[in-house]
């Protein structure tokens, strides 16, 4: 009994083949498995191009749009620098040139604020020059007694004159026979005459001085005026 029991276990172990560990069953796995990725991947590309609307290979045929409308602004901007950067050179132009005439300018008036700075003492010292010039006149009448003194007298006036002159810029000018110039001539009195055509000086009343070119005190004097006759 023994005997059979065996042949029939042995029959048994024959009848049933081996199949090799993990084979059939690992395959099987492997490839559920990558489907179920595929199909997650293909719901996920889907799921995203819902999300924004457009087609997810859309995004690429976007990009040259986006990069021109950025040149364009970049290029607006670089216009907006270089217009203000002409308007900076300009009001810089200007200024630099204002400048240069305010420097001028001030070195001109100090260096007429120099010229002129003895204006004061020479018109005070101007009435000593007219009483030395009424002495001579005076001397001149009283005959040969005065001779003496009134060479004397002159002798101080043209030392006083020329020290002025030489040092200060303080300048005579001639007015006798000229055109009358309200200028430099102040008159005093008028004549009329048939002799000149135009308003003229007939005779000098008091002298007339200059401070190198400006007129320190306008000659008085006596004009001469045209006769109606002349006039036509």
């Amino acid at each position: 009994m023994t005997k059979k029991h065996g042949k029939k276990h042995e029959h048994e172990n024959e009848a049933q083949p081996i199949e090799p560990a993990g084979t059939d069953s690992a395959t099987g796995t492997d490839a559920a498995a990558h489907a179920e990725s595929c199909a997650a991947d293909k719901h996920g590309q889907h799921t995203a191009a819902e999300a924004t609307g457009k087609p997810q290979h859309e995004g690429s045929a976007g990009e040259p749009a986006r990069d021109a409308q950025q040149e364009s602004s970049d290029t607006d901007k670089i216009a907006t620098l270089e217009t203000k950067c002409r308007e900076l050179q300009d009001q810089y132009l200007r200024k630099a040139a204002d400048f240069d005439n305010y420097r001028k300018r001030m070195i001109r008036e100090k260096q007429e604020a120099i010229d002129y700075a003895n204006t004061n003492l020479l018109s005070d010292l101007l009435q000593i020059l007219d009483d030395f010039d009424r002495a001579i006149e005076a001397g001149k009448k009283a005959g040969e007694d005065a001779a003496a003194f009134m060479q004397g007298v002159m002798m101080i006036r043209s030392g006083l004159l020329t020290l002025l002159e030489s040092k200060y810029g303080l300048q005579y000018y001639e007015v006798q026979g000229l055109v009358f110039n309200p200028e430099i001539h102040e008159a005093v009195a008028t004549n009329p005459s048939a002799e000149v055509t135009e308003p003229t000086v007939g005779a000098e009343l008091q002298k007339g001085y200059k401070l190198k070119e400006r007129v320190l005190r306008p000659a008085k004097v006596m004009v001469l005026m045209p006769t109606p006759a002349e006039t036509k």
